[in-house]
């Protein structure tokens, strides 16, 4: 089968070339401050050449007996602003023009992130964290050579290529048709040559720092298990290959950038060459002035300037592209809605109905729900049982959209789910999963992720709920200890009850509860279970639980049980039990 062919340049590098043109006027002032700088090298070098030839043949005229006069002031003056321009426009342009790649990223960033927080559960699922975190860092910051080194310095040089070219032509047509073409030939392969040359490393060299990314945070996270099972050595093993081959890929690219850094200053010697021997003989016709002879050779070595930077960046540039090819695939990832997101959700408890609804993750031999039917009235508390994998998260991540159903219909409180605006949703939804999920930041930081605006007195109430006021009034800082990076400073039940204690800031009309207690010893479950009954009253309630027997006593006021049966590898509401109410 015939591997599909990559998108060409324009189509990847498009979507970005549109957003740099959203800060078109930095850039213009930024490629402007890089052409003034070398413009200002040119006519340094230049004037320089053509004056210290004048005042030299002027020596010897004098010497000779002759009679003429040498204005030595103006270009003396010149070959000053020249030197100055050259500095300060060099310092300027670098200041500017790395701004403006800051401003670039941060806008990159932004962007990608609002793409990641869009996608789905199933989407997330296909690449591990490392992955995600690779394309928010290195992908981006990858792309910070679209303008910065590929874009503006090709233009410039080019730009100066056939300026330089046509003053020259102003005395030497010759000299100067020889510039353009050697030069521009010289750019050409600078450029693209340099880009093709290199685009198969440098593209690998992406998908190499990924892996080996990706296996250094695996191994590192399972230190403890590599060492237990003996497989460190292996999987050192697996690094060293990966290194080797970036390695090697290195390698090959620095000898391609070495070989163009090489041509590059060929051309500039052999245009150089060609332009010296061209107004060379110019002069023996008289058709030059020796000043002017000079100027011309010195004004086409300042070009090496120019064209010295492009080798080692167009050698990259298949990073750059495969970075593109990346991030615009994680954009495509983002599926749009199926229906407009209008719909709001009333105040009060919410009704919840699922009707035929079928689940299956990418990949998954069996559907994770099949035909799963699910009826939740206004205020109703309903637990539904199953063991690990029948998809009680599923069912959860369903209601609140972080997972999309591949068939079937979910409506909210009568509403389509999928129309239902997503800042209503996370408003009237609450849910406790059973990861817990906390920041590295202060305790007061991790419980207004609920509620911003809760003040200080609102967070000693849920935590004194959640029996963890005490213990947060002994620690030195309080409420602006710092949880560690997911809660590592906490133990496991205190980290599940600041989850808990989070949960009770918020005001939703549906509530989802998976294994509200897991951690916590049965005579602490009890004493919350009590609490959060008073809380939970006037609201839809679902508990996610694996088995009725351990469950029995901590989920406060059910009133209707489900099981979700596995045996056929279906997730097909099987059983009911009403229990009053």
């Amino acid at each position: 089968m015939a591997e599909p062919s990559r998108p060409g340049w324009r189509a990847t590098l498009g979507p970005w070339l549109r957003l740099l043109g959203r800060r078109r006027r930095r850039l213009l002032a930024g490629a402007g401050l890089m052409a003034l700088a070398l413009a200002s090298a040119l006519g340094l070098l230049a004037l320089s050449g053509w004056f210290i030839t004048a005042t030299g043949l002027a020596g010897i005229a004098l010497a000779a007996g002759a009679a003429l006069t040498l204005d030595v002031y103006v270009p003396g003056g010149g070959i000053r602003a020249f030197a100055l321009t050259r500095t300060v426009a060099r310092y300027l342009e670098r200041l500017y023009n790395h701004d403006t790649v800051l401003r670039l990223l941060a806008d990159l960033r932004a962007g990608m992130f609002a793409v990641l927080a869009d996608l789905d559960a199933a989407r997330l699922a296909r690449r591990r964290a490392s992955d995600w975190l690779n394309r928010l860092t290195a992908d981006i910051d990858t792309l910070d050579s679209l303008f910065l080194r590929l874009l503006a310095p090709a233009a410039v040089a080019l730009a100066a290529i056939l300026a330089l070219a046509g003053f020259l032509a102003l005395w030497s047509p010759a000299v100067g048709g020889t510039v353009a073409a050697v030069l521009g030939l010289a750019w050409l392969w600078l450029t693209l040559g340099q880009a093709r040359l290199g685009l198969a490393a440098s593209r690998r060299r992406v998908d190499a720092l990924e892996r080996l990314r990706g296996r250094v945070i695996e191994q590192l996270q399972g230190l403890a298990e590599l060492e237990a099972y003996g497989s460190l050595a292996a999987h050192r093993q697996r690094l060293e290959a990966v290194e080797a081959r970036l390695a090697a890929d290195h390698r090959r690219l620095g000898l391609a950038a070495a070989l163009g850094n090489a041509l590059a200053g060929l051309a500039t010697g052999a245009t150089w060459l060609a332009a010296l021997w061209l107004a060379a003989r110019a002069w023996q016709g008289g058709e030059l002035a020796g000043p002017v002879m000079v100027m011309m050779p010195l004004a086409v070595l300042a070009l090496n300037e120019a064209l010295t930077a492009l080798p080692s960046a167009f050698t990259q540039a298949g990073a750059t592209q495969a970075a593109a090819e990346r991030l615009n695939a994680l954009r495509a990832a983002r599926r749009p809605p199926s229906s407009p997101v209008t719909a709001s959700l009333p105040e009060g408890p919410l009704a919840v109905s699922l009707e035929r609804v079928g689940l299956r993750y990418p990949g998954a031999l069996t559907p994770a729900l099949d035909g799963f039917d699910l009826a939740l009235a206004p205020g109703e508390r309903l637990a539904l049982y199953g063991a690990s994998g029948a998809g009680k998260s599923s069912v959860a991540a369903l209601l609140t959209r972080q997972l999309v159903p591949s068939a079937g219909r979910m409506r909210l409180a009568g509403r389509p789910l999928a129309a239902i605006a997503e800042a209503d949703l996370r408003r009237r939804t609450a849910c406790l999963t059973q990861l817990t999920e906390l920041f590295d930041d202060s305790l007061a930081a991790n419980l207004r992720l609920a509620d911003p605006s809760a003040e200080e007195a609102r967070l000693w109430e849920v935590l004194a709920v959640v029996e963890l006021a005490e213990w947060a009034d002994r620690l030195p800082r309080g409420l602006a200890t710092r949880v560690g990076e997911g809660g590592r400073r906490l133990s496991g039940g205190q980290a599940r009850r600041l989850s808990l204690a989070r949960l009770l800031l918020r005001d939703p009309g549906l509530v989802i509860l998976d294994e509200p207690f897991a951690g916590l010893d049965r005579a602490l479950a009890e004493r919350l279970a009590g609490r959060l009954d008073a809380w939970l009253r006037g609201r839809s309630v679902l508990y996610l639980v694996h088995a009725p027997g351990t469950a029995d006593g901590l989920l406060p006021g059910v009133t209707r049980r489900l099981a979700l049966d596995t045996a056929a590898q279906h997730a097909l509401c099987a059983r009911t039990r009403n229990l009053g109410g």
